[in-house]
């Protein structure tokens, strides 16, 4: 299905977070920002305690939405090259070719990035960023969609590094998946043990929806959404709080107002409207914002937070009347 109108584009990703939203259960919030990110055309990095889904999640998207999917389990002995690709000597034909690496490809797992060090992590820079892979001097351009689903644990774990602040930056979203609910829990139980829910990655049993064109589809109706100037003023001051704030050392740059922009449209798109209110800013901020910013000593010896902050700031900073 190609939407072609904002009604069609609403109806088509309700589907879709459906179809996600049977096998990661209780988890709605999640669902809905990789929907966003992923119409945005936008990178997720996603943090939780092993057992919560994470790589369910991935698989799931790529079999709902026909995405061409390959997973890279992160350790601390992973190269570069085993990312991006290399080039061989063919001993039967005598010539040098490239072993493309599974970043080829629309949807890329990089499951526990933060098992493997600084300069493995490095790789997806130029992914991530440019769309590209140069391997040996020669460029490739990757097929949109491409999106880096990465997944970390906390770090306080032991065995992780800390992502760079150049990488942490091109991530549009950091999600956070918490414990389910009782309830959810409960349910989730009992569709195993009766077989409605495979306790496995499987994620054979969901049905496709739409494919890469669908997807990019989207992307061009939440391009069409109007963005007034008084929200991207609002947005700017939004973060302009963050470099001001006194429990931060490091504010949201640049590349953050652009992702709180970007993404509003599309949160204005799932919501079935044609122009972005203040309420999408803030649905979309803490995803957007909680990895580009730095806690203070001080501040974390009082007890204060990332997401605590957030909370004050966007309740302090005035948004524009609708």
């Amino acid at each position: 299905m190609t939407p072609r109108t904002i009604e069609e584009a609403t109806e088509l990703a309700g589907r879709i977070e459906d179809q996600l939203n049977q096998v990661l259960i209780g988890q709605p919030a999640v669902t809905r920002q990789v929907m966003l990110a992923l119409i945005t055309g936008g990178h997720v990095l996603i943090e939780g305690v092993p057992g919560l889904g994470k790589t369910l999640l991935a698989r799931s998207l790529a079999r709902v939405l026909e995405l061409d999917f390959q997973r890279i389990q992160f350790t601390p002995d992973l190269m570069p090259s085993d990312v991006t690709g290399h080039v061989l000597f063919d001993s039967q034909t005598g010539d040098f070719r490239v072993r493309k690496g599974p970043a080829f490809t629309n949807l890329l797992l990089a499951d526990e990035i933060n098992r493997a060090p600084a300069k493995t992590q490095a790789a997806l820079l130029e992914v991530m960023q440019e769309r590209q892979i140069t391997i040996e001097g020669e460029t490739f351009e990757l097929d949109p969609p491409f999106v880096v689903l990465a997944t970390q644990n906390p770090l306080d774990q032991e065995g992780t590094y800390p992502l760079p602040e150049a990488e942490l930056d091109r991530f549009l979203f950091k999600i956070l998946i918490d414990y389910p609910e009782l309830e959810d829990e409960t349910r989730m139980v009992e569709m195993v043990l009766d077989g409605s829910l495979p306790d496995s990655l499987d994620a054979e049993q969901l049905t496709r929806v739409t494919n890469a064109e669908g997807i990019l589809a989207l992307a061009h109706q939440a391009e069409a959404i109007i963005l007034d100037r008084a929200i991207i003023d609002y947005i700017l001051r939004l973060v302009r709080a963050t470099r001001e704030h006194p429990s931060l050392i490091q504010g949201g740059g640049p590349r953050a107002s652009i992702a709180l922009a970007r993404t509003a449209k599309t949160q204005a798109l799932l919501a079935g409207r044609d122009y972005v209110i203040p309420d999408d800013v803030k649905q979309v901020a803490p995803p957007v914002l909680r990895h580009r910013l730095r806690l203070g000593v001080d501040a974390d010896i009082e007890g204060q937070t990332v997401e605590s902050v957030l909370e004050q700031l966007l309740e302090q900073v005035e948004a524009p009347r609708q």
